[in-house]
């Protein structure tokens, strides 16, 4: 296959890469580096099945030659980022979702949605499934991501309804692992990181708000079952295994041997008090669940945080 992939220079993005590329395919990967960084995909140049384009996808794309695929992944994902870039966020989610939906449709190709557990907002529903249509503050600071990806899942379905167009909708759930941004602002790297310099672990509120962590090689081969699927509508990819905040904190610092502490500070707007992926569908569509399990996917991130 060739296929565009996106956002293709962030942390997702370029695991996306790596994986089409060990699988005999074409990539171009498109990005304007906004949150994503040319060392992530920097073991592919010279590849003379990879190439890399540098654009906003916000404005007009242009690809020559054909297209089996279209996998949009550019956007901030990280509450810091967008809450720095909320216009471009909103842009990115709206635009740039059209300007791939137009491609895909241009060249006939696949196209493939990574949209985000937080469309689900705070959520009523535990664990959410995929029927469930979310309890998001159109009007907080944390609605220019949510409604972003909560209107490109609707401009997705009407490309699909209308021209149709072979769509798919990955909902994506806290994923982790080697080429996260130290300076990501997400617990996963925040806790790291400041483990690794025996520095106190934020810990936001008491702790007791729940997330579900998957790691990396396990989201991507999801997304690869998706992409191959007949599914059009949206499929929720993460891991079930919920624990709190607090707990996590607690299993970074024993991983890394860290004399960290926990400090504490007030909880973010709108900030979810649960998070944990009803993932029935994707068992029974894609054949799909995580394998790796928490300890071995930290210590691998760990490992390249040291390295880092």
């Amino acid at each position: 296959m060739r296929l565009l992939i996106t956002g293709g220079a962030g942390f997702l993005g370029s695991h996306l890469c790596d994986r089409f590329i060990e699988a005999g395919d074409n990539v171009v990967c498109m990005d304007n580096l906004c949150t994503g960084d040319t060392k992530n995909i920097a073991h592919l140049k010279g590849n003379t099945d990879f190439e890399y384009v540098d654009h906003n996808v916000s404005e007009f794309i242009e690809v020559g030659g054909k297209l089996d695929a279209v996998l949009h992944f550019a956007s901030p994902a990280s509450p810091v980022d967008y809450l720095k870039m909320p216009i471009q966020t909103l842009k990115v989610g709206a635009l740039g979702t059209h300007n791939a939906l137009g491609l895909a449709k241009a060249k006939r190709a696949r196209f493939l949605l990574a949209s985000t557990s937080e469309v689900y907002g705070n959520p009523l529903v535990h664990p959410q499934s995929e029927s469930y249509w979310g309890n998001v503050n159109p009007v907080g600071p944390r609605g220019v991501y949510d409604e972003a990806k909560r209107y490109a899942e609707a401009l997705t379905m009407a490309y699909h309804r209308v021209h149709g167009i072979d769509t798919k909708i990955a909902r994506i759930f806290n994923s982790y692992g080697p080429r996260m941004r130290m300076g990501d602002g997400r617990v996963v790297p925040n806790f790291i990181n400041q483990a690794l310099k025996g520095e106190p672990l934020t810990v936001y509120g008491d702790g007791s708000q729940s997330r579900s962590f998957c790691y990396v090689s396990d989201l991507i081969e999801g997304i690869c079952g998706l992409l191959e699927s007949k599914e059009k509508e949206p499929v929720n990819l993460g891991n079930p295994e919920e624990m709190t905040v607090m707990e996590f904190a607690k299993r970074v610092i024993e991983i890394t041997g860290a004399k960290s502490r926990i400090a504490y500070k007030p909880l973010p707007v709108d900030d979810p008090k649960t998070r944990q992926p009803d993932i029935s569908k994707a068992k029974k569509v894609l054949g799909w669940e995580p394998k790796v399990g928490l300890e071995e996917g930290l210590r691998k991130t760990i490992g390249w945080f040291k390295g880092e």
